[in-house]
């Protein structure tokens, strides 16, 4: 907001030029966050048909790029339908609620030093307070749709959502107790320096166990499989939205890939450094600022691990899904608290161990070897798949990739 503030002639009054940043901001995030969508479900497809050895989207324009512009389309002017008994206005506001609370953290997130709707100094309490409006949303539209099924699946989403939060914030508060700040420009730029200076790769190994419980938390408040469970279609037909269609069915939809980029974008700047690079010469390149390129980068690295683990993963059962949260989870979420807080406060480990500077870039070195080994390999073992079912007559599933 103050790039587009500072572009802004300086003739026009202050006032003018407040409104008019935020009018622009709230138009650049809206696109995003309806545009964002379409290309998220086209990437999992993708992924999914190449994980499962099948053919993904291919027929709507080339290699299927337009297919998801076609069913967001459908899905635009498709009729839709109220349930009987249904609490009509309740049940158009849920869908909006959802989406409400999916995009307002977009607001705070740092996608550069200057590139950032409003800097609040409680940033952090900002996005745990208004993602909670979502379960609210979720609750409201299985009560409105009159529909035990949904009713039910409404129930489950908010009692797993709520499990799981607590997880969540204890362990938001361990790079808050490092910074001492709940400013999310201020936890970035306290990891300046490169690689070794991610919260990552602080108290090493604490914090890599506290970046694990973070992100299992996050993947089970997106409703993301292995912690689907509110959709279990096979249980519960579709959960909470069973009784929604066209329009408003796709709302649902929007708000959770939404939520997967938010919650990925703020384990970012919590543990991977925000929109700073792996190293300082990497900021930018000549005139051009990097920090925007960077923070997507690492973003969309953790939505791909996501989808990676949506179509490995079998679905947790519920009992199983509250024992993560509340006999795993939990625990080790406190533990972190109270260890990190003892190390903060303590001189000689306030910035970390001294084996930190030496964990950071070995590691990471060994992480991405590991995967790009493993995506060759796959590639490799796919097209020999592909050409054996071609020497024998049968049409390839994998020609979607070629």
């Amino acid at each position: 907001m103050d790039l587009i503030f500072g572009l802004l002639p300086a003739s026009l009054p202050e006032w003018l030029r407040i409104a008019a940043s935020g009018v622009v901001c709230g138009v650049i995030l809206i696109t995003v966050m309806a545009l964002g969508p379409l290309l998220y479900v086209y990437v999992e497809t993708k992924i999914a048909g190449f994980m499962q050895d099948r053919i993904g989207p291919k027929r709507v324009g080339p290699h299927g790029m337009l297919q998801t512009v076609a069913d967001a389309i459908k899905l635009l002017f498709k009729e839709a339908i109220y349930p009987a008994g249904a609490d009509k206005l309740l049940f158009i506001l849920a869908p909006c609620l959802v989406v409400i609370g999916a995009f307002m953290p977009l607001l705070v997130i740092p996608f550069s030093a200057r590139l950032q709707a409003a800097d609040l100094n409680i940033g952090v309490f900002y996005i745990t307070a208004i993602a909670a409006i979502s379960t609210v949303g979720l609750i409201m539209a299985g009560w409105a749709s009159n529909n035990k099924y949904a009713l039910f699946g409404a129930m489950r989403s908010a009692a797993q959502i709520v499990s799981y939060e607590i997880p969540t914030l204890l362990i938001i508060l361990v790079p808050v107790m490092i910074v001492g700040s709940l400013s999310l420009q201020d936890l970035v730029l306290a990891q300046q320096g490169g690689l070794s200076r991610w919260f990552l790769f602080r108290y090493f190994p604490l914090m890599p166990v506290a970046f694990v419980v973070f992100f299992v938390a996050a993947l089970a408040e997106t409703n993301r499989a292995p912690f689907d469970i509110p959709e279990a279609e096979s249980e519960l037909v579709a959960g909470f939205h069973t009784e929604y269609s066209g329009f408003f069915f796709s709302l649902f939809f929007l708000a959770e890939y939404t939520e997967m980029f938010v919650v990925s974008a703020v384990a970012s700047v919590l543990f991977l450094g925000g929109y700073l690079a792996p190293h300082p010469w990497l900021q930018q390149v000549g005139p051009l600022p990097l920090g925007w390129f960077w923070l997507w980068f690492k973003a969309w690295g953790l939505v791909f691990v996501m989808m990676w683990l949506r179509w490995t993963l079998p679905r947790a059962r519920v009992d199983q899904l509250m024992y993560i949260a509340w006999k795993v989870l939990l625990p080790i979420a406190l533990g972190l608290v109270v260890i990190v807080g003892g190390l903060v406060l303590k001189p000689r480990t306030a910035h970390g161990f001294p084996w930190d500077r030496f964990v950071g870039w070995p590691i990471t070195l060994l992480v991405v070897g590991f995967l790009f080994t493993a995506m060759v390999r796959a590639l490799l073992w796919n097209r020999s798949r592909g050409r054996e079912l071609g020497d024998s007559g049968s049409p390839s599933p994998v020609q979607v990739w070629r």
